[in-house]
């Protein structure tokens, strides 16, 4: 029997990506015991996949060279993950998880070509990889190839699998919230997520004014959607401008619960738009400094608001200009809003 250890620490958004991976992987070894190496803020996400037989999580706030905390959580992810009876797959691609899955002694450390790793060096810690792919296809479709050494052969994928599963008290949790702030469910309940991690990916507000004064109809309730401090400033900012209500304040899992009621999704390239399209709800990205075809929605119907330029892709997070953002009007994103909401009527 074998045994496996999923390695994807972060972001939010890639964890989403690597769920169907795991999903591949239960079908075709359902007697296997499978593990996910995980950082904190991801266990909240892998809490709600049934199959998992143990998460473990890294915390990554010890990981500081030298000090005792370091050596504290070295010691003891070292004793956790330490199985040579089991195949460790990183579809992380740094040097830290490389180094994880070498520290695992798995039997088998497999990961993807070093022309395809964020950090090349992590390939030194891999038994087998994974032959250069093409980068231009969708990041689910490259975490499923990396199952080819496996014996899992997922070229032909025509519908990417999430097994995310809601509690019942959690979905009626966020129905009592949006109770509390005027949604009863028989309007349109659009999300405006504005936020990002990174600024290059974070569409100007005066454009998501413009967007909302655009979408304004007895039919919709607008919600500002927002998960950190500077995130509320700015929905504030915006409620300001049009009077949109704010969303109360919820843990990660009452954002997923909440985008599950949804009608549509706006959002830039976030995690908030990876889980909207893992349940299958409705989306219209707003793309600048990354590739939509790899990091965006996937479902045949929704949209994104993208322009190619010279500088395309360059998945930078800072920039002088943001040229890529400039080029997407509110008109623009609000003309694919509406015809979204006319196809899934």
């Amino acid at each position: 029997m074998d045994n496996f250890l999923i390695i994807r620490l972060s972001s939010l958004g890639d964890i989403i990506h690597t769920i169907p991976a795991f999903s591949a992987l239960r079908k075709k070894f359902p007697e296997s015991k499978i593990t996910w190496l995980v950082g904190e803020k991801g266990k909240e996400i892998l809490d709600l996949v049934p199959g998992i037989d143990r998460v473990i999580v890294v915390q990554a706030k010890r990981w500081r060279g030298g000090s005792k905390k370091f050596w504290k959580e070295f010691s003891r992810l070292k004793k956790e993950i330490k199985n040579k009876d089991q195949i460790a797959l990183d579809f992380q691609g740094l040097v830290k998880s490389g180094f994880l899955a070498f520290l695992s002694r798995a039997q088998k450390r497999i990961g993807f070509h070093r022309k395809n790793l964020k950090e090349p060096f992590a390939s030194l810690f891999y038994t087998d990889r994974l032959e250069e792919i093409y980068e231009n296809n969708h990041v689910i479709k490259k975490n499923l190839k990396l199952l080819n050494l496996v014996g899992i052969q997922n070229g032909k994928y025509k519908k990417y699998e999430f097994p995310l599963s809601l509690p019942e008290e959690l979905s009626e949790s966020i129905k009592e919230k949006l109770r509390k702030i005027g949604y009863y469910g028989q309007k349109k309940l659009i999300l405006y997520n504005m936020g990002a991690a990174w600024e290059t990916k974070r569409w100007f507000p005066e454009r998501w004014v413009g967007l909302i004064q655009k979408m304004k109809s007895e039919e919709i309730f607008p919600l500002l959607l927002w998960g950190n401090k500077g995130e509320k400033e700015l929905a504030e900012h915006v409620n300001q401008k049009t009077g949109v209500t704010i969303s109360p304040h919820l843990s990660l899992k009452e954002v997923m619960a909440l985008i599950r009621e949804s009608t549509l999704l706006i959002s830039g390239d976030t995690f908030a738009l990876q889980a909207a399209c893992a349940f299958s709800r409705p989306v219209v990205g707003i793309f600048g400094p990354t590739n939509p075809q790899r990091n965006g929605p996937f479902c045949p119907n929704d949209k994104v608001a993208f322009h190619e330029l010279e500088c395309s892709y360059c998945y930078k997070r800072r920039c002088p200009n943001l040229e890529c953002l400039k080029r997407i009007s509110s008109e623009e994103v609000a003309d694919l809003c509406l015809q979204l909401l006319e196809e899934n009527a």
